[in-house]
């Protein structure tokens, strides 16, 4: 939406906090699509298609991976903000960034660099996102990252909501130099790309958790929201093909999930009145009601336990955990078998933990199919370097 287009808690363009590195404004853009056109065109945000969610990237075409979760957060984010007059580019650029952070093999990765990097200093994923937008994107002749406004930088920072004091090591590496308080809660457009992060997660989860075959449509169908969707699809469609019948519900449950979010939301913003900022304190705005949040926990109990503690599942994170582990191993012995750019790095590195965060850089942002790759490349003698 335009300025003039916008509600009274929308981050308007011309409000813009501003970027790090000042630059002259686009006669075409908006600061925040610039902020969006910069993340679609960076290096790391293609890596995301051959980063994976569960499963490992080739297991199957079908299956979500970190670029196609974050096309679907944009989604979803567009259409709430939307409906509340919120500056849309803004939640699209902050949903298209949240995951930039990631390493190869999803969580799993991550627990294993997080091990790895226990000593020196930690690794989370949010950190790591605005390592990269901030300094590891090198492709512009005036500044290291992609200078992306404060805005955008702050809905990333707190993609996951605010975060309690006294922050870790990384994130506080990682905010340095930048008017960020991660303690306060967001603007409502990061609220919105937050809330959209957790709808699409839970939805995409089943979709590839029944296409795995890790868990049964029937055992889905006894759970909350979920059941009632089905059922409306057997009463509309009683002999529908199994495959489209699996679509529509799980669409129903999509769309019950998305109206909820805007129910509520709306129903806080009734209460806020005439406000034109976000409260600092007494928890978000967008949300979900009390019932759905307590559906869409149930929803994930049962994921946690029959997708991602599956024994397929778990064979495959013990094999990606020492992927992982072995080529931090590896690379932080020996940093000149990195390539020469990041070996360089290295080289110049005062400390051994200065030199293990650069090692940390180079494997989180590898795919999975280039983490696989370096690590049969150092560890079979019998593949060619």
């Amino acid at each position: 939406m335009t300025g003039g287009e916008l509600g009274p808690l929308a981050i308007r363009p011309e409000a813009s906090r501003g970027r790090v590195y000042a630059e002259p404004e686009s006669a075409h853009r908006s600061p925040f699509q610039r902020d969006r056109d910069r993340i679609i065109h960076a290096s790391a945000f293609r890596r995301l298609k051959h980063k994976t969610q569960v499963f490992v990237e080739h297991e199957g075409d079908y299956y979500r991976t970190r670029l196609t979760h974050s096309i679907e957060v944009a989604q979803i984010a567009r259409t709430i903000a939307r409906v509340f007059r919120l500056n849309e580019d803004l939640a699209e650029a902050i949903a298209l960034a949240h995951d930039l952070g990631h390493t190869p093999f999803g969580h799993t990765g991550e627990d294993a660099l997080a091990e790895c990097m226990g000593p020196f200093g930690g690794f989370e994923h949010n950190a790591q996102a605005l390592r990269i937008v901030t300094r590891l994107e090198r492709h512009y002749a005036e500044f290291d990252g992609l200078n992306l406004t404060l805005d955008t930088l702050e809905g990333i920072a707190k993609h996951n909501g605010p975060i309690e004091a006294p922050l870790s090591e990384t994130l506080t590496e990682a905010l340095e130099g930048l008017d960020i308080d991660l303690t306060l809660q967001g603007s409502a457009e990061a609220q919105v790309a937050a809330l959209a992060d957790d709808i699409a997660y839970a939805n995409h989860d089943l979709h590839d958790g029944l296409r795995a075959g890790l868990f049964t449509l029937a055992e889905a169908e006894g759970l909350p929201v979920i059941g009632d969707c089905f059922a409306e699809v057997d009463g509309l469609y009683p002999r529908l093909e199994a495959g489209r019948r699996r679509h529509e519900g799980l669409r129903r449950v999509f769309g019950l999930m998305v109206d909820d979010a805007i129910a509520e939301t709306g129903h806080r913003l009734e209460q806020l009145g005439e406000a034109t900022e976000v409260p600092a304190a007494n928890g978000p705005l967008v949300a979900f009601s009390g019932r759905m949040a307590s559906d869409l926990a149930a929803i994930k109990r049962f994921l946690f336990q029959r997708m991602y503690r599956h024994w397929r599942v778990k064979r495959m994170r013990i094999k990606a955990s020492r992927v992982v582990r072995e080529l931090f191993e590896i690379f932080v012995t020996d940093p000149a078998l990195m390539p020469e750019a990041w070996s360089a790095e290295c080289r110049d590195c005062a400390t051994e933990a200065a030199r293990a965060r650069i090692v940390a850089d180079y494997i989180a942002g590898m795919t999975d199919r280039f983490a696989l790759e370096e690590h049969r490349v150092l560890t079979d003698p019998t593949a060619r370097a």
